[in-house]
Order: structure tokens, then sequence, then C-alpha cells
């Protein structure tokens, strides 16, 4: 999973913690861990990999005194079946925080434009939680997400320069053409250079809806057992 996705994700926690001194904030355990095959195209070999990754993954954070666990990656969560049999701590679901924000609290949304990876869309992962929600998907397809892929692995790659930003406007710009009310930025590299300045509906970012939500649960604010998905 990506440094800098990760490295978001912490800033964000940090920056909607309520706090007036470091004993304030949230105590996280981060496992990055670069081992994790690519999710893109994955081999059969690489397939069974992917999952006992992310089940080791897991198995150490709970075990170094997690109470819940995130995953800072879209397109990973279609590899987690084995991770949520080996643990016996809540996980939150990034897919479904997403979703839930865009069902409970854009009322004027019908069609929801999708900007992810290939193998997320792959997937559906997106594409059914939000029909289950009773909305329209509306996923980037054909040369968008060969398009969207390459900008991903440019911000991958270091490059977060205004040439990736405007090529991700871009692609936001041709979903909104095509009948998008709010645009998900399902990867959590995308927020990195898509901002809502940028976009003419409601830019839903995943990393932000589940920063949000893992604060809420870390102070307290929402019942933790509710969130158990396994």
């Amino acid at each position: 999973m990506g440094p800098d996705a990760t490295l978001d994700f912490m800033r964000k926690v940090i920056a909607l913690t309520p706090a007036e001194r470091d004993q304030d904030h949230i105590r996280m355990l981060v496992d990055h861990d670069p081992k994790v095959p690519s999710r893109q195209n994955a081999s059969v070999e690489d397939d069974a990999r992917i999952r006992e990754n992310l089940a080791q993954m897991a198995e150490r954070l709970e075990a170094a005194g997690a109470d819940f666990l995130v995953l800072v990656c879209n397109t990973a969560h279609g590899w987690l079946d084995r991770a949520l049999q080996r643990i016996s701590i809540p996980f939150i679901n990034i897919i479904d925080v997403t979703v839930r924000t865009i069902a409970e609290g854009q009322g004027n949304v019908r069609k929801v434009g999708i900007m992810a990876t290939p193998a997320c869309l792959d997937a559906a992962l997106y594409q059914d939680a939000l029909e289950s929600a009773g909305l329209v998907p509306l996923p980037i397809e054909g040369d968008l997400r060969t398009e969207t892929m390459a900008l991903i692995d440019r911000v991958k790659a270091g490059d977060q320069s205004s040439a990736v930003s405007a090529g991700m406007a871009e692609v936001a710009r041709r979903l909104v053409e095509q009948g998008a009310d709010a645009i998900i930025a399902g990867c959590t590299e995308i927020p990195l250079v898509l901002k809502q300045e940028q976009v003419t509906v409601p830019l839903i970012s995943s990393t932000d809806e589940l920063a949000r939500r893992t604060v809420s649960l870390a102070l307290g604010e929402s019942p933790l057992r509710a969130q158990l998905t396994h």
C-alpha cells in the first residue's frame, strides 16, 4: 500500500483530533508492509500472497494492542477474507464508510462517479455497495480506467505535480459530463492530487471519510462493537 497515502491518512487523523497537547492525540499502530504484491492483474500466486500478507498484518496489529483495524487502500479490501477470519477485533471498511457518507449526507445525489483502480472496479467493491444503498454507480470505463491508473502510478512514484492534478481533474470532469451527481475518490492516492475546488460536484475522499470515522471511534463518539464487520 502506498506510503504517501498512509501518511496522508495519519495527518488527517491528527488534524481531526481535538488535541491541545501530545497526550490528547490518538495512538496509532501502523504496519506498512511493502512486500504485499500489487493488486493490479494479480496472478493466482500473488492472489494467495496478498491474502496471507494482509492476514499477517492484521494479526500483528491485533497482537500489538489495536482496538480496531483500518486499511488505507480501497483495492486491497477485495482480499480481506482471510484477515477477517483470523482477527477478533472490529475492522472498519473504507468502502462502507465512504458510501454511508453519501447515502446519509448527500440527499440530492443519485448517480455516483467512481474513480478507482481497475482491480477495485473489477471487484465491484464500490458498485455493489452503492447499489445496496439505493444509488447508481458510474465507474470510469475504457480509456478513463487506463488514464486514471497511469496517474495513480505517477502519484505512487512521487509525482504530485500540477500535470497529474490536472489529469485527475479531467477524469472527474468527464464523469460529471456523464451525469455524476457526486464523485468518489476511491483510491487513497487520488486525494493527494485532486481537491474539491477542481470538481463541480461533491468530491468524496475515501481517505477523509475513513479518518473521520477513525477519530470518532477512537474518541468513543461512536460505539465500536457496532462496527464489527466479521
